[in-house]
Parts: C-alpha cells; sequence; structure tokens
C-alpha cells in the first residue's frame, strides 16, 4: 500500500486529460464554428479520401490523381498554419504582457525602425558623397593654386628670357617666394632643349622633368610618375622664335589631405594595382549605384560593371594615407568607407588611369562639416526635415491607434496604477495599491508597491548624502581658516601662499609662523592620499608644526629622548645681536614631526615636508627637506639654484634624523615651492613641468607675489583644459626685500 501511494504521488506533476477533456477537444476540432475551420475540415476530409484512393490505385508520379492528392494536401495543410497561428495568437494575446509587447512593437519599434532606414538612406546618400566632395575639392583647390602660381611664373620667366637674364639662380629666387604655400614642390625650366630645376636642396630631383610625350599644350592634374602620385601643371610659353615650358610639381603627400582628414577622419588616395578591362575615364566621380565595393583583407576592389579595378591599401610607397579615424561618439556614430574615382594620368605613356580616393570617416563628421558650411541655407535642410518628421508623425499615429486598439481589455488594475502614479507623481510616497487578487495584474501592483518604498528609501538616502555634503563643505570652510591669513611677512620677506583643493578638502599644507619680529618659518608638506583621511592628517601636522615652532621648551621635553636627540639639542636657543630668542632648528624640528605622526598615524599614511626658518637681518634661510619636491631659489640676475638637501619623508619610518643646510637671500631673490600638483598635470602635449613653472615665474616676477601665484594656478588649470583637477595645487612664493 505504501508502495502503490509512492508510485502515485511521483506521478502527481504529469497531468493526464479527462475524457470530457478529450471529447470537448474532439468536438471543436470536429465541428468548428469559425469559416476558416470549416473550410480548413473540408480540405482536410478531402485530401484524406485522395490519399486513400492514390494509396489503393497506385497512379504513376505526374498523373492527374497524384498531382490533385498533392495540391489538396498543400492547400490543406497551408490552412491548417493559419488555423496554428489563430490557435497560437489566442493564447499569447491572453496576457497583458504579450499584449503589451504587441503594443509597443507597433507604438515604440517599428517608429524607430523607420526612422533607423531614413537616417542610414540618408547616410548613404548625402554622407558619402559630401565625404568625398569635401575631401576631392582640398586637391582640387591645390591643384588650382599650384597651376595659378606655375602660370605667373611662366609669365615672369619669359619676360627674363626676353632679356636675356634667365638663370637658374635668379628663377630660384623668383621661384621661392611661392615657396612657403607649397612644401617639397620642384619647378623645372626648359628653354627649348636646355633645362634647369628649382626647389629645396635634397629634394628635388636631380634631372628636370620632362613633359609627357602624350600631352599636348598645357597641363594640369594628377599624374603617376616613377609609381608616386604627384600633382603637376605645364605651361608653355613663346618668347621670340623659342618655346618655354615650366614644369611645377608637388608630391601628394600625407600633409596634402591633412585638411581634409581634419574634417572626415581617414583619408586615402591609391593609384591602381590592376585592372581587367579598360575603364572609362571619370573626373572624380563617385562610386554609382551599379558600382560595387568590396574590401578582401589589404586591396580594395571597384566593380562599375564594364571594368573592375583592384587598389591595394597596404604598405604602398604609391597609396598616400592621412588622419585617422576618431572614436565614436554614440554606438550609432559607426565608421563607414566611401571611396570615388580620381582622374590619374601616367606620366610616362600618357594614358589615364582610374585612381582612388577612399574617406573612412563617422556620421558625426561628416554632418558637423555640412551644417558648418550651410549659412542661410540650413534652413532649407530644416525644412526638409520637418517634412520627413511629419510623414513619420502620421505612421506613429497610426501605430499609436492599433496599440490602442490592441490595449482596449486593460482592467481596472492598470487605473489603480494610473492613480498611483499620480500620487507618487505629487510627492504622497505613502500610498499604496490594494491587492485584491493573485493573479500577474496583482503581481505588478506588489511590484508597484516596492518599487514605491524602493523611492521612499533613496530619497531617505538623498537626504543623508545631502547632508554630508554640507558638511564636508564646513569642513572645507574650517580648513581654510588652518591656512594662514597674516601674509604680511617681515620687513625683509614677502611671502604668499595658495591652495587649490582637487576635491572639497585637500590633502595639501602650508604656512608660515613668525618667531617674533626678525624670524619667519616656511613650513610647506603634502598628505599622501586624498579626501577627509588626508585632510585630518594635514590638520594633525599643522597643529604639531605650530605648536613644535612656537613652545619648543614645552612640546619638545616629552619626546626629545624618543625622537633620537638629546634635550639639550632640542631646547637649542639661537642668538643674534645679543638677544636670545627661543627657536628650533629645521632638523630637529623634522625629527620630532616624524616622531609624533609615526606613532599617531597608520602605517600606510606619511607626509612629504618644507622646513625653512628665515632669519631677517642676516637675509639666511636654514631649511630641512623630508621628501618633498626640492624648492627653487631663482636669483635676480635669472640664476635658479635648487634646494637640493633632503631626506626620507616624515611619519613612515621611526627614529629618523634630517640633515639641514643654509643659504643666503639677496633683494629680489624669489623663493618657489610647490607641490606635484603643479607640475605633474598632464595632456596631450605632457606633463606641465617644472621648466614651465620657472619661465612663469621669471615672465611675472616683477609683478606681486599674488599675481603670479595667479599666473601659474591659472596656468595649471588651462594646461589640463577644463577636465578634472588631479592633485592638489600648492605654491608658495618668498621674496627678499
Amino acid at each position: 500500500m505504501a508502495q502503490s501511494r509512492q508510485l502515485t504521488a511521483s506521478f502527481m506533476p504529469i497531468q493526464v486529460p479527462t475524457s470530457a477533456e478529450l471529447r470537448s477537444y474532439l468536438r471543436r476540432v470536429l465541428h468548428p464554428k469559425s469559416k476558416l475551420g470549416k473550410t480548413t475540415l473540408w480540405f482536410g476530409y478531402l485530401a484524406v479520401g485522395l490519399e486513400i484512393l492514390r494509396a489503393i490505385f497506385r497512379p504513376a508520379p505526374g498523373s492527374m490523381l497524384s498531382g490533385w492528392a498533392g495540391f489538396i494536401s498543400l492547400v490543406f495543410i497551408v490552412f491548417a498554419c493559419l488555423m496554428g497561428l489563430r490557435g497560437l495568437r489566442r493564447v499569447l494575446m491572453w496576457r497583458l504582457r504579450n499584449r503589451l509587447i504587441v503594443t509597443y512593437v507597433f507604438i515604440g519599434v517599428i517608429p524607430v525602425i523607420l526612422l533607423v532606414a531614413m537616417a542610414l538612406l540618408a547616410g548613404l546618400l548625402f554622407a558619402g558623397q559630401f565625404a568625398t566632395y569635401v575631401a576631392m575639392s582640398d586637391l582640387q583647390s591645390e591643384l588650382q593654386h599650384l597651376e595659378a602660381t606655375n602660370r605667373s611664373l611662366a609669365t615672369q620667366f619669359r619676360a627674363l628670357a626676353r632679356d636675356g637674364k634667365l638663370n637658374a639662380q635668379l628663377a630660384g629666387e623668383i621661384a621661392s617666394a611661392s615657396d612657403e604655400h607649397f612644401r617639397h614642390r620642384s619647378v623645372s625650366v626648359w628653354d627649348d632643349d636646355t633645362g634647369f630645376v628649382l626647389g629645396e636642396p635634397g629634394r628635388v630631383p636631380a634631372e628636370p622633368i620632362r613633359t609627357s610625350p602624350a600631352l599636348k599644350g598645357d597641363f594640369a592634374g594628377f599624374v603617376l610618375d616613377n609609381n608616386r602620385l604627384q600633382m603637376r601643371t605645364v605651361r608653355t610659353v613663346a618668347h621670340g622664335a623659342h618655346r618655354l615650358t615650366v614644369i611645377s610639381n608637388l608630391p601628394i603627400t600625407a600633409d596634402l589631405l591633412r585638411h581634409a582628414a581634419s574634417e572626415l577622419g581617414k583619408v586615402s588616395i591609391f593609384p591602381p594595382e590592376e585592372e581587367t578591362s579598360p575603364a572609362p575615364a571619370t573626373s572624380a566621380s563617385s562610386t554609382s549605384a551599379n558600382t560595387a565595393a568590396s574590401a578582401d583583407g589589404d586591396k580594395i576592389t571597384i566593380d562599375s560593371g564594364t571594368s573592375r579595378t583592384t587598389y591595394k591599401t597596404s604598405v604602398n610607397a604609391a597609396g598616400i594615407v592621412a588622419g585617422s579615424v576618431p572614436p565614436p561618439l554614440n554606438a550609432l556614430d559607426v565608421n563607414f568607407p566611401f571611396g570615388t574615382r580620381v582622374d590619374l594620368i601616367n606620366w610616362q605613356t600618357g594614358t589615364p588611369l582610374p585612381g582612388l580616393l577612399w574617406v573612412d570617416t563617422r556620421p558625426s563628421m561628416i554632418y558637423a562639416t555640412l551644417f558648418s558650411t550651410l549659412g542661410d541655407k540650413a534652413s532649407v535642410v530644416r525644412q526638409m526635415l520637418v517634412a520627413i518628421a511629419v510623414v513619420f508623425g502620421v505612421i506613429e499615429l497610426i501605430a499609436l491607434f492599433i496599440g490602442v486598439r490592441l490595449t482596449r481589455s486593460m482592467t481596472k488594475s492598470v487605473a489603480e496604477l494610473y492613480t498611483a502614479t499620480e500620487h507618487i507623481n505629487r510627492g504622497e510616497l505613502q500610498h499604496r495599491i490594494p491587492v485584491r487578487t493573485r493573479d500577474q495584474m496583482a503581481a505588478l501592483e506588489q511590484s508597484f508597491n516596492s518599487m514605491t518604498q524602493s523611492l521612499a528609501n533613496l530619497i531617505a538616502e538623498q537626504k543623508e548624502k545631502q547632508r554630508m555634503e554640507s558638511e564636508l563643505a564646513i569642513a572645507h570652510e574650517v580648513q581654510a581658516l588652518l591656512f594662514p591669513a597674516d601674509l604680511s611677512g617681515l620687513r625683509s620677506l614677502e611671502v604668499h601662499g595658495v591652495c587649490r583643493p582637487a576635491r572639497t578638502v585637500s590633502g595639501d599644507y602650508y604656512d608660515f609662523i613668525p618667531l617674533g619680529e626678525d624670524r619667519l618659518v616656511l613650513a610647506v608638506g603634502d598628505i599622501s592620499g586624498k579626501g577627509i583621511s588626508a585632510a585630518l592628517l594635514m590638520a594633525t601636522v599643522h597643529a604639531f608644526v605650530r605648536a613644535y615652532s612656537l613652545e619648543p621648551q614645552l612640546t619638545l621635553a616629552s619626546v626629545a629622548v624618543g625622537a633620537g636627540v638629546s634635550e639639550s639639542e632640542a631646547l637649542a636657543l639661537s642668538h643674534d645681536n645679543g638677544d636670545s630668542v627661543a627657536g628650533l632648528s629645521p632638523g630637529l624640528l623634522m625629527s620630532t614631526l616624524n616622531y609624533q605622526l609615526f606613532r599617531s598615524t597608520p602605517p600606510e599614511k606619511y607626509a612629504t615636508m618644507f622646513l625653512g626658518c628665515y632669519h631677517a637681518e642676516s637675509r639666511s634661510l636654514t631649511y630641512s627637506n623630508a621628501g618633498h619636491l626640492p624648492p627653487l631659489l631663482l636669483g635676480g640676475n635669472g640664476d635658479v639654484r635648487r634646494l637640493a638637501t633632503s631626506g626620507t619623508v616624515v611619519g613612515l619610518f621611526d627614529g629618523m634624523s634630517y640633515s639641514e643646510s643654509a643659504m643666503v637671500m639677496q633683494p629680489g631673490d624669489i623663493f618657489v615651492a610647490y607641490s606635484d600638483g603643479v607640475t605633474e598635470p598632464e595632456n596631450e602635449f605632457g606633463e606641465f613641468g617644472e621648466d614651465r613653472l620657472i619661465e612663469l615665474i621669471l615672465a611675472h616676477r616683477d609683478q606681486s607675489l599674488a599675481r603670479i601665484s595667479e599666473a601659474v594656478t591659472g596656468a595649471v588649470a588651462d594646461w589640463i583644459a577644463g577636465g578634472e583637477q588631479p592633485d592638489d595645487v600648492t605654491l608658495v612664493l618668498a621674496r627678499a626685500r
């Protein structure tokens, strides 16, 4: 019995149709109510009868009975498929989700497909043609310029030839006046059979270029000479019984295509590699509708119906490539190539060649160039787009009507969802939809309630974020108070400092601490890391330096032994002019600061630090450096000295001692200390650099220190071109008076 129950339980998931369900299904199949169902049933009966007759009589293939049996069976299969699609539609469209999908297809997908098709069509018809037109126009403009210059040279050389003064030196001086417009141009001059060549030494042919035997009279165009693309013009004039021929030649290089490449992307020009049949010469005619272009590896094949030409695009001395395709602006900003035929002349034989101008560009570059040149005609384009938009708007309305017809069976739950969205739109986030059923719409209502709760939580999180931002703003204001407000300096020393945080708060530190009337401590530091943690450590360093500088006797007594110095050394007094003023040497102060930071901060936290003590009467600066960038001393005569004495960073190792150095500042000398946020910002030209910093200060040295700081920080901001500031920018200046 137990075994029987186990077997019954194991077969529970399999639902066997009951006899009543089977009878109902057979009744629907054998007695359909729709016309399509009745027609399908009659064709089914007829197909079965014909198949029975064919099985009985076994007619030969192709006979009338076999033909009718096959035809009726095919018709039955078609109607049966239609019935199956109708039943499948009835099953699928019963769910609200499927109805919404169909509505979305008619309202959203179809208009998008139409818009995409329009964009692709417009891109192919306008963008490609315009791209090749722009590139070819640049070449034609350069050719016309070269032709006009060559015609002018021929006129001037004829005047010299009439007077018997034409020679290479004088002709070269005349030709050099226009060399700045044509890089690497060469000019060949023939007076009957006597010729010479003009141009830049080392870049002109050894012998003057001879005219092509197949060309008669003047010429201006693109030629292939010695497997190299050239832009060449020929002008022949007569002087007396002689004929003077001037040939200007300009190699087609990447520089020549660079202007078009800056507007389009990648612009290339290639001579043909092989041609299976003669191609009619066309002057810059784009590949038309009956012309097919295909790329295979490093080759491009153009098939125009009457000829097939292959162009080699790999490393090829004859082909010229300029520019590159920029990154796409969006997913639709795809890279597409477009080509146009260019008239070339084989200079040795004079035969025309079908050259290829190939442009790899993106729609964003094409249309940016297009609309920048339209001017007043832009309104015409806008009107055309508006007309197309109206047509698509009508299509969209039709699709919307179809979608509305498909969604007429929306229930009360949809109305409740709409009402709930209005409550949420008014800010009533406590509103909930009452869930009464257990169907799919109920699940949607529960999901909406869950979404409302999530939205309320998100708003609470946003308020918390705003509170944190407000606290950060207060922290920024508090930190600003830590920087020195008194910048009066001493009688013989003018000081100024500035710090621009990369974030809300800064990890850089600087301070000016006056010790009486004739001493001043200058401190500059850079805390490891950024943000709040670096700002807190900066405040700690600020407090330590201030305390140790102003009250060395009280602060050093407790840490002198632990810092590795004797108490007598830590409390040493400096004497000047018979006055005893308590002070602390920068090296001992740095050791003490290292001792405190090592014990009060995590192991990964440290700081670079520069400490200097300036004595007004002797104009001497005694300093110690703990891993900070070496400050600079810019002399009044333009000399630059670096305060190179340095030790390891503070707070990283215990028991460190730091050496000191001293230097005398002359009136007009400028002391410069800075953080790596000044010299290390980068752009496409590299780092801002120390050399640029020195040049800026020397250029503004006669101005106030505040103006010098503005010039430096402004130059750093311009260097990153409005981008995110990578690090805190700190600059400290002091000038001896």
